[in-house]
């Protein structure tokens, strides 16, 4: 609406006055607004806008006057006049009244009067709608809180503006003097034309050349002054996009520092990076390849592909040496805008400042290491990535692969395929038909030398995604003889490849300690007296990084613009497939990758671990006990109770046993009772788990399980600490031979003749071996002896008679007493070996000494009255009981001891190296990979792959169709 007081309604006021009141107001009704002119014909009364308003008026007042007035009435009196009188305040009264129309009225002419002229303003401006995606969408969320009285005072004057802007009339001038020097009238090539004919036809020879001389002269003053202007211009232009660096730098920090606290928007560089990153690790299946664009940068070793790099990415970040093999593995740059100039790797929280010297020595020499542990042993390159981010102002948003150089000689030191890995790495990437080809030729060497160009030609030999870069231009310049072989190659007339664009660059002087703010202004020195660029060779978008830089941007988001949503249906097209082979193979599975599996089962054996707590005193220490018996009872039979029983009496017996008991405990059984109860720790720990592995439990395990179970058995360490004081115990345990009650008798002498009784059937066992089968095995099994079993039997047969005739015999054979074997088995046609026989005789006494042992035993059943009266009996003298009984003691103690120390000490000790186990494990992802197998988890995996890189793809598109 617009306000009373308009223009428009001013006017119409104006004309409406002048109508009433009989006023001519020199006003055309023509230039009225139609409204106004409405307005007009209303209140006028004039039904024909043609029509001269002022004469309507005054014919209306004209014939108002010629009516009679009629008299007041002689019977009203004053009120007659008094109803006159308010006749005409009605009449004024409604004639006011009239003002309300005419506000509404101008208030509505004047609206749309309003409206009209905005729109027409605003058809008159231009659509930049299309380059809002220039500025990011967090500068329109600032723009209210930036002061735009100080961002105009940073800005530089109109009239320093108008300073450094050239004089155009003169370049007007000489621009005219060109054309008509260069006028195509003229006839030859290209001789110059004659000002004035006359004054031509009057002077000589001589003097024609003398002008041709001075025009030329004035031509190379004219492209001079123009070669200075344009720098004149690149100047301003670099100290206008200095001061834009700046300000962009501030809004950044200002975004930085947290002006808006909501979660952080990732950059539309990053979003991609991380669906690179994600690729780069997926082992693709179902002919699902990767053919998201990226820049490869390729090139022969020392062409310069790194410095080329490091000037887009605007800091020294890789590693360098003279001559040598640095890029050893591919390095994935992602370059992105930011507040501060900083480098981050995937993998890490660390930041490097780029603007510091010591965080760039940091930054080199983490890369190289990095770059030595991904090549394997044996080998010089390795196709494992390394992805770097790189942030900071002014630079431009792309994704680099910077790859190990090509190579045309193996030389000393490297694998004997280095040539050939270089090669396939340089070819997975290239071949994939949206990567951009970022070929380093270096323009210092001759080209024919070149290797990489053949290569870059065979992957894409249309040159449709190519860029071709001439690094060391300087030198180039400096030692060709001819500088047209420079335009040739910038102008993709030399080598064989075709490209998109051609570029050359300077990168510096060759030295190491060069820093990139010198390279660039040596490089932009070089151009700027050079004469490749003022003879022409080379055109002015050719040169410099900075054009290098981007030109490389715009294709890579042109490449990326155009086929991002390609890989995208692809990748959902390949979910669709997996996801169908899961419910038909897994239908009532959920879907685990392998870090779910691993901790799925990572809990489990934690549980089972812990179920070691659980086992019962009694239970630890009867198996301590049976397994520490059957590893000393042979000692203690073969060295401790058999020489001692063959003494001839109980003194020495005692004696015996002591002494041997002593050196048995100083030296072998401490350490024979700590391996056992290791081993008992680990046989339950590995019984455990057999049990939960049958407890319905997911087969997908066991190898795992296993392996950390080995792991944690190999890493543990017992505690030997207490082997001294288990000597001690142990000691004391066996210099006890006091039998308390008769309960003790009776168990020691169980446990002597449980004892016997397997030894002796061992015994018979080896013998029944040695002799072969008896007369009834040989009818019943139809097996006969073989000729040295024939031999043992008839040598046991004799010694049997022999151990009749001499019942109390020692445990060894007289010479004589063998003699006397053989010479009567000699007699019965038997040749026998004094070794054999003496070897028969062991066993056949030892069984003899065993049946012996038992009978005494049973008749020291009754004899602990005379062990606790200390009578003297020589039937009844049971020393040997009292040793069993000392023996079974000591075992009793002992287990009770490692018990002890198993439950408090080592099942903790077990526990927590299970632990640190399981973390190793899961911090190795080929351990992993190795130990959690089969098509089930691969599935799994490359489903969860898959839809990770479709969800991000699919973000990334909605953030590159906002920024569009």
């Amino acid at each position: 609406m617009l306000r009373v007081g308009s223009k428009a309604a001013c006017m119409a006021c104006r004309n409406l006055v002048s109508n009433n009141m009989g006023i001519r107001f020199r006003v055309p009704l023509q230039k009225l607004h139609p409204l106004s002119r409405a307005i007009h014909h209303r209140y006028s009364g004039s039904t024909n806008p043609q029509r001269p308003p002022h004469r309507t008026a005054a014919r209306y007042f004209t014939s108002m006057s010629r009516l009679p007035m009629r008299p007041p009435k002689p019977h009203s009196g004053g009120r007659s006049y008094q109803q006159q009188r308010n006749f005409w305040v009605a009449r004024l009264a409604a004639r006011l009244l009239k003002l309300r129309y005419i506000l509404l009225g101008t208030a509505v002419g004047g609206g749309y009067t309003a409206k009209k002229t905005y729109e027409e303003w605003k058809d008159m401006l231009p659509d930049f709608s299309e380059y809002n995606w220039v500025i990011p969408d967090f500068v329109w969320e600032l723009s209210e809180q930036i002061d735009l009285d100080k961002l105009a005072k940073a800005l530089p004057e109109i009239e320093e503006i108008a300073k450094l802007l050239p004089d155009f009339d003169k370049i007007g001038e000489n621009f005219t003097f060109l054309k008509s020097l260069l006028s195509p009238e003229t006839s030859g090539d290209p001789p110059l034309k004659a000002t004035d004919s006359s004054s031509a036809a009057s002077h000589d020879a001589s003097d024609k050349q003398y002008k041709k001389s001075s025009d030329k002269e004035r031509v190379d003053q004219l492209q001079e002054e123009l070669l200075r202007t344009q720098l004149k211009y690149q100047r301003m232009l670099e100290r206008l996009e200095k001061e834009n660096k700046e300000l962009r730098k501030v809004v950044l920090q200002k975004d930085d520092k947290g002006i808006h606290q909501r979660k952080v928007k990732k950059s539309l560089i990053d979003l991609y990076s991380e669906v690179l990153d994600i690729l780069s690790d997926y082992d693709s299946n179902y002919n699902t390849q990767d053919h998201l664009p990226r820049v490869v940068v390729v090139g022969d070793q020392s062409a310069g592909k790194t410095s080329v790099l490091e000037m887009i990415a605007q800091a020294r970040i890789f590693p360098r040496g003279s001559g040598e093999m640095m890029t050893r593995s591919p390095v994935k740059v992602t370059l992105s805008e930011g507040p501060h100039h900083v480098a981050m790797f995937k993998d890490s929280g660390r930041e490097f400042d780029l603007t510091k010297e010591e965080d760039l020595a940091a930054l080199r020499h983490e890369i190289e290491l990095r770059m030595r542990k991904s090549v394997k042993e044996g080998q010089t390159v390795s196709s494992e990535t390394i992805s770097l981010s790189v942030k900071g102002p002014g630079i431009q948003r792309m994704v680099l692969v910077d790859l190990p150089g090509v190579i045309s000689t193996v030389t000393a030191g490297m694998a004997s395929d280095t040539k050939e890995t270089i090669f396939s790495i340089s070819k997975a990437y290239m071949q994939n038909p949206n990567a951009i080809i970022l070929c380093i030729q270096d323009g210092s060497v001759d080209a024919e030398r070149s290797i990489v160009t053949d290569l870059v030609s065979q992957m894409d030999p249309q040159g449709k995604r190519t860029i071709f870069v001439l690094t060391k231009v300087d030198l180039a310049e400096k030692n060709l003889a001819s500088p047209s072989r420079i335009q040739q190659i910038v102008e993709g007339k030399l080598f064989p490849m075709k490209a998109l664009g051609y570029f050359a660059v300077v990168t510096g002087k060759g030295s190491t300690g060069e820093s990139i703010d010198a390279i660039k202004d040596y490089e932009e020195d070089f151009f700027q007296n050079s004469r490749l660029l003022r003879d022409g060779m080379l055109k002015a978008h050719q040169v410099t990084t900075k054009n290098l830089s981007l030109a490389v941007s715009d294709c890579f988001w042109k490449m990326v613009r155009e086929s991002v949503e390609q890989q995208a249906d692809v990748f959902k097209a390949s979910r669709f497939n997996l996801e169908t082979e899961w419910k038909n193979n897994y239908p009532r599975l959920r879907e685990l990758d392998r870090n779910e599996l691993y901790e799925k089962a990572k809990n489990e054996i934690l549980d089972e671990v812990i179920s070691l707590s659980q086992v019962t005193p009694q239970h630890w220490e009867a198996i301590l006990q049976k397994k520490l018996w059957e590893r000393v009872s042979t000692h203690v039979i073969e060295n401790i109770y058999l020489p001692a029983a063959q003494t001839a009496d109980s003194g020495t017996f005692n004696t015996t046993v002591d002494i041997k008991l002593k050196q048995w405990t100083d030296k072998q059984l401490p350490h024979k009772a700590l391996e056992v109860a290791w081993e008992t720790l680990q046989e339950e720990f590995a019984r455990f788990m057999a049990e939960y592995r049958g407890k319905d439990q997911d087969d997908i395990f066991d190898k795992l399980k296993e392996a950390v179970k080995d792991e944690s058995i190999k890493r543990h360490k017992w505690n030997e600490r207490a082997m001294d004081s288990l000597r001690v115990i142990q000691h004391n345990a066996l210099e006890d031979r006091s039998i308390t009650d008769k309960p003790q008798w009776d168990a020691a002498i169980q446990f002597m003749e449980e004892t016997l009784q397997s030894r002796l059937k061992d015994t018979d066992s080896v013998i029944r071996d040695m002799v072969g089968p008896d007369w009834k095995e040989r009818w019943m099994s139809w097996t006969n002896r073989s000729p040295e079993q024939h031999i043992r039997n008839e040598t046991k047969n004799e010694l049997e008679r022999l151990l009749k005739l001499h019942d109390d015999h020692t445990a060894y054979l007289a010479n004589d007493e063998v003699t006397t074997v053989r010479k009567n088995l000699e007699g019965r046609s038997v040749d026998v070996d004094p070794v054999l026989i003496k070897d028969t005789w062991h066993q056949l006494y030892r069984r003899h000494f065993l049946q012996r042992a038992l009978t005494h035993c049973n008749l020291c059943k009754r004899g602990f009255y005379y062990y606790q009266r200390h009578f003297v009996d020589s039937e009844l003298e049971c020393n040997d009981v009292v040793l069993f009984w000392r023996i079974q003691r000591m075992l009793v103690i002992t287990a009770n001891t490692l018990r002890q120390q198993l439950t408090n000490t080592e099942v903790r000790r077990l526990e927590k190296n299970v632990k640190e186990v399981l973390d190793d494990f899961g911090e190795d992802t080929e351990k992993k990979t190795h130990l959690i197998t089969g098509r089930r988890v691969q599935l799994a995996e490359d489903l969860k792959k898959v839809r990770e890189i479709q969800e991000k793809l699919e973000a990334f598109i909605e953030a590159l169709h906002k920024e569009k």
